[in-house]
């Protein structure tokens, strides 16, 4: 099990860690009912904050954010000799602790997507951990909550029974939704990107050396090009140059400093 705790990479701060670290803290804060806000963040998520100073400290105020890609993984070898051999995938992620959390009887709650992704999801889950108990399900909205909706929904989750909640809302939105619920739910809340869709069987994993040698971009541009092309082609180039001049010391990317701000608004 490797913990090196949070090292900074561009200003953001994601934590060395791999899989059996972060699947154990997030269980733990099940069972103890301990406000918990987890993210994977891949190259995208990283850049959001750097280009969102605001979003920047939302995502640093986060208990766990693990290193989602491969280039992050790579930054934190290369910045902090954190030495780690693989990446805490969001969708890897998801299943080890859905996985625990059947074998432990802790009822997660599915926040997000769309109802049809939804319906196809739950029979996959199903088959997957027969004794997996859900408490509920919730798809988007796809529009900005209204006043008091944030309560409303964390008083729907809490009556649920829940003790884990996975968020599929996208990035930056599943991030700007736990950041504002961590105070009203004593759960994580786990912001877990595309996995919905993935274990949904609506997107397809590249092949494992894809994966290996950091390509997953190119296989997602490939999927999806109208909808990520500004993504990649964009900030990839900007995430390397960044990492360099952080590198050779010439941009000290400090962390903004902690904020306190309490969202008011966000996409449900």
């Amino acid at each position: 099990m490797i913990d090196q705790g949070k090292r900074n990479v561009l200003g953001v701060l994601v934590d060395a860690v791999d899989y059996e670290a972060a699947t154990a803290k997030i269980i733990e804060a099940a069972r103890l009912r301990r406000h918990y806000a987890v993210t994977a963040l891949a190259v995208h998520g990283v850049m959001t904050g750097v280009q969102d100073k605001a979003h920047n400290a939302r995502l640093n105020s986060f208990d766990l954010v693990t290193p989602d890609g491969q280039p992050v993984r790579g930054a934190l070898n290369l910045l902090h000799h954190a030495n780690l051999a693989d990446r805490v995938y969001g969708p890897e992620l998801t299943l080890r602790v859905l996985r625990q959390a059947a074998a432990e009887g802790l009822p997660v709650y599915l926040y997000g997507s769309t109802q049809p992704t939804l319906d196809a999801l739950l029979p996959a889950l199903e088959r997957m951990f027969p004794a997996l108990k859900i408490a509920g399900v919730e798809p988007s909205k796809f529009r900005k909550n209204h006043p008091g909706e944030d309560v409303e929904i964390a008083d729907r989750i809490k009556a649920s029974g829940a003790r884990v909640v996975l968020v599929g809302l996208g990035c930056p939105r599943q991030e700007v939704w736990a950041y504002a619920m961590r105070p009203l739910l004593d759960m994580p809340l786990l912001a877990v990107g595309a996995a919905f869709d993935y274990h949904a069987g609506l997107l397809k994993n590249p092949p494992a050396w894809m994966q290996k040698y950091s390509l997953e971009w190119l296989w997602r541009l490939f999927l999806e090009p109208k909808r990520l092309w500004k993504r990649y082609i964009l900030l990839n180039p900007n995430y390397l140059a960044r990492l360099a001049l952080q590198r050779t010391g010439l941009w000290k990317a400090r962390p903004p400093a902690p904020t306190t701000d309490k969202v008011i608004s966000f996409a449900v």
